[in-house]
């Protein structure tokens, strides 16, 4: 890392961003983290570039510098857009070599801001539920409204709910659906998103990295499986509170935008969970349950004139990235 100085004696808490093309909201996101750094001074954040090719890498070196944040903050352009795991593996990897790993390493999303005593509320709670491995900020919006980010993990009801989206069945799955209700309390759950997510360092050590073969998306649920298998539960913390600028960087999961296609990345990161984690057969058979819902709800909609809301081509698209079209083969997804 650039700024060694950062990253050379001993601290409890690494904080670690990857930016792609999304320079000002970095920036944005640093200055969230000035008081935070005041009430958990034995915390550093480590900044990754993920070859954005615009402004970024000088924007970013510039605030680190004019703002005084070098004391605390290091930032590394990196050669090549890996992916969300990738970027972030740069950072931990060679902490996690260092003679004196943090025991926490807080995924935070470029997009978002973090209101006051975030970071502390999730150290706490770490500090004293000592067989929580992963935990979860309450993500929400400007406006203080929550979003969802602590789900269940994806298997064959939830996929065919995903794609049936009837009343009934959604009812009879309640649950077992991916997106439970938003609770106010701290509860445990299956996984969080990874805009906010904190993780002991054992696990890293247990378990190993974020596995880079997902380009975005479904990374940090396959992770969090991975951590339970281990042994590990995973918790949500709604008293650390993140504003979250929802889909910033891809442009896939920003409700106020048009709807676009969605990227090939979405698709293999979607087959590669289930074939990894469930075998072929499973995997071929969530393709049919969602690809079957999905064209009735398709009928349906048309039949009661409701708006389309769904991306573009989503069906065909779905249909030839299945199984039934890619087989079995997990490979490392392609950058588009």
């Amino acid at each position: 890392m650039s700024n060694a100085s950062a990253s050379s004696q001993p601290y409890s808490l690494l904080v670690v961003i990857v930016n792609y093309r999304t320079p000002r909201l970095t920036i944005d996101c640093l200055h969230s983290l000035v008081d935070e750094i005041r009430s958990l001074p034995n915390t550093r954040v480590a900044i990754a570039d993920n070859a954005s090719g615009d402004t970024s890498v000088a924007e970013i070196a510039a605030a680190i510098a004019t703002e005084g944040w070098s004391e605390w903050a290091s930032f590394v352009p990196l050669d090549r857009n890996g992916g969300f795991a990738f970027g972030n593996n740069a950072l931990i990897r060679p902490v996690l070599q260092s003679a004196n790993p943090p025991p926490y390493f807080l995924l935070l999303n470029p997009d978002t801001v973090v209101r006051p005593g975030a970071l502390k509320a999730l150290v706490d709670f770490m500090d004293t539920h000592p067989e929580a491995g992963i935990a979860g900020s309450r993500l929400e919006n400007p406006d203080g409204t929550p979003q969802e980010s602590a789900f269940r993990f994806h298997n064959i009801l939830t996929e065919l709910d995903f794609g049936w989206r009837l009343g009934p069945v959604s009812k009879l799955l309640k649950n077992r659906v991916a997106v439970p209700p938003i609770s106010q309390e701290i509860c445990q759950t299956d996984w969080v998103a990874g805009a906010s997510m904190i993780v002991r360092r054992e696990v890293f050590e247990q378990v190993g990295l974020i596995d880079e073969a997902y380009f975005m998306y479904c990374e940090e649920m396959d992770f969090c499986l991975q951590a339970n298998k281990a042994g590990w539960s995973c918790w949500y913390v709604p008293e650390s509170r993140v504003v979250h600028l929802v889909g910033q960087s891809s442009g896939v999961t920003d409700t106020k935008a048009a709807r676009k296609r969605m990227p090939q990345y979405w698709f293999d990161s979607r087959r590669r969970y289930f074939i990894k984690n469930y075998g072929f057969l499973y995997a071929a058979l969530t393709d049919i349950c969602w690809a079957s819902g999905f064209a009735a709800f398709r009928v349906r909609r048309a039949v009661q004139n409701k708006p389309d809301n769904d991306p573009p081509n989503y069906l065909q698209d779905f249909l030839l990235n299945s199984v039934f079209f890619k087989g079995g083969s997990i490979e490392e997804s392609k950058i588009f």
